[in-house]
């Protein structure tokens, strides 16, 4: 029995030194996969919406912009520019990209330093697993300085780091309402469907710019872990 205990914590101390999941700061990407070709051609949007204007990606409407592909367990590493008012989000877990705000999970980006961000329910801010799980702390950069972000997905975990701090851990299975998170609190009626009966394998997407405000991406890199 004891020899069993050892070798499990043995093979744990290996998984956990060779693969941290998740990562502990933010990750090197030199050998990562770009999330979206130059050209956009692995991309699914509506035309002329999105674009990269020296290595920086923008869209000019509220259009959603998808991976061509559905991704499993994984770690998404980002930069993201806010601009006053700004209300943007990535889109993970997206079984649905024409029904995607009730089958899929968004992680929020938003300008906590402006209305009406600064007022808005604290799921709704930056960080926060929209309408469910509120960052930690506030990390958010302010307008026009560029915020770090590493988003890990594995299996019903989820894992938000912004700008070198471990923000938001969600587990997925404890979300078995429509109505009240865990914690009592209400969740928006358009996320109608429970976070624990989401698929955990799905598109990937970036919404585009709310209102006057626009959001700006670079240096979108990915890596599929097991």
């Amino acid at each position: 029995m004891k020899s069993c205990i050892v070798i499990c914590m043995l093979s744990l101390f290996i998984f956990c030194t060779s693969e941290s999941v998740p990562p502990q700061d933010h990750p090197d990407t030199t050998e990562w996969t770009n999330l979206f070709a130059e050209d956009l051609d692995n991309a699914v949007f509506p035309d002329t919406v999105w674009r990269f204007e020296e290595g920086i990606l923008t869209a000019s409407e509220d259009q959603v912009i998808w991976t061509d592909k559905m991704y499993d367990n994984f770690i998404l590493d980002l930069e993201f520019k806010n601009s006053e008012g700004t209300n943007s989000g990535v889109i993970v877990y997206c079984s649905d990209r024409d029904n995607w705000i009730p089958n899929s999970v968004e992680i929020q980006i938003a300008d906590d330093y402006n209305e009406p961000w600064t007022e808005a329910p604290k799921t709704w801010q930056c960080g926060a697993i929209f309408g469910h799980l509120p960052p930690q702390k506030r990390m958010v950069k302010k307008p026009g300085e560029w915020n770090h972000s590493t988003i890990t997905c594995k299996d019903h975990f989820i894992y938000i780091m912004l700008n070198g701090e471990m923000v938001t851990e969600l587990d997925m299975r404890l979300y078995t309402s429509a109505e009240k998170n865990p914690d009592g609190s209400e969740i928006p009626p358009w996320l109608s469907r429970p976070l624990a009966e989401l698929e955990t394998k799905g598109y990937i997407g970036l919404q585009g710019k709310h209102g006057d405000a626009p959001i700006y991406f670079r240096n979108l890199k990915i890596r599929e872990i097991e």
